[in-house]
């Protein structure tokens, strides 16, 4: 089973929960199957001991004086996606970009892309070299591992293009299917799992009915489980056709089948879960097995959710 990567600017990776069908099922919801090149600066040795003897001092993201080693910003701007290194001038001159926090408008600023935090119009653009940063539609029956001793299917065998030192932010079991992000970024991953940063995660579950209208109220206002209480962020029925009712739930928690576990434990087993956002990616029509890049919009938004 191998994934195949679709264009990473497809409007339609976006696509709104309403007004769609749930594949395999009557009830009507959500649409669920809706850097740069490392460079190498010349060395500066003797401009850069001149500077330290004359006492210049570094920039934000730049070692030594104005003529140490580094990569111009426009370049820099220019490779991770930005625009022609014309229009990067245009954006330091207009003051839109930031600098580990400073504003730029000097043109020709040196920065290192490793250590340097930049930001166009407050975005976070991700300029360290060779991260990955995919989204999966992890199908039903996959596991979420790299590997099994069992040689049972797992997300590596969808993702066999793009190399190996790669590992999932969380996990969805066998059984439930839907979004699942994919990357080689550590400190992004850590903090994505960590629920004190509250990044939300939208799954759809389909449960039987009948059920009381009050059934979103009393997720939100929590359940008791074995391992501690659990609220939800938000839940509401979405459809309902004869005696299977659709729900959108929406948290942040990261326990182990929380989601399943939260709706056994009101009386409604979930018999199907599938996971349509993860903070600000959204599924949308990527189809199952299937693997794209995030768009440097969405990296951002996921660097700007983790507090990065």
């Amino acid at each position: 089973m191998n994934g195949t990567v679709s264009d990473p600017n497809d409007p339609n990776d976006t696509s709104d929960l309403a007004g769609s069908s749930l594949p395999g099922s009557d009830l009507a919801g959500s649409d669920l199957l809706a850097g740069s090149a490392r460079a190498t600066a010349s060395s500066r040795a003797g401009s850069s001991r001149a500077g330290s003897a004359s006492g210049g001092s570094g920039r934000p993201g730049q070692k030594g004086g104005p003529e140490a080693e580094g990569i111009r910003l426009q370049k820099v701007l220019a490779a991770a996606g930005i625009g022609s290194r014309r229009a990067s001038e245009e954006l330091i001159d207009a003051g839109r970009v930031r600098v580990d926090g400073e504003v730029v408008r000097e043109q020709g600023r040196r920065v290192d892309p490793e250590r340097a935090v930049i930001e166009v119009d407050g975005e976070r653009v991700v300029t360290r070299t060779g991260l990955v940063h995919l989204a999966l539609h992890k199908p039903r029956g996959v596991l979420s591992t790299m590997a099994d001793d069992r040689g049972r299917p797992t997300i590596a065998d969808l993702l066999t293009e793009f190399g190996t030192r790669l590992f999932h932010v969380g996990r969805l079991d066998a059984d439930s299917e839907g979004l699942l992000l994919v990357t080689n970024d550590g400190d992004l991953a850590h903090r994505l799992m960590h629920p004190s940063y509250g990044v939300q995660k939208t799954y759809l579950v389909e449960i039987t009915g009948p059920v009381r209208k009050d059934l979103p109220r009393r997720l939100r206002s929590g359940v008791e489980l074995e391992d501690g209480p659990v609220k939800v962020d938000s839940a509401r029925i979405i459809d309902m056709a004869a005696s299977r009712v659709m729900m959108e739930i929406v948290l942040h928690e990261g326990r182990n089948h929380v989601v399943r576990r939260v709706m056994e434990s009101v009386g409604h087993p979930v018999h199907r879960l599938v996971r349509v956002s993860f903070g600000p990616v959204a599924l949308g029509t990527l189809r199952a097995g299937r693997a794209r890049h995030l768009t440097r919009h969405e990296v951002g938004a996921l660097y700007k959710a983790a507090g990065l």
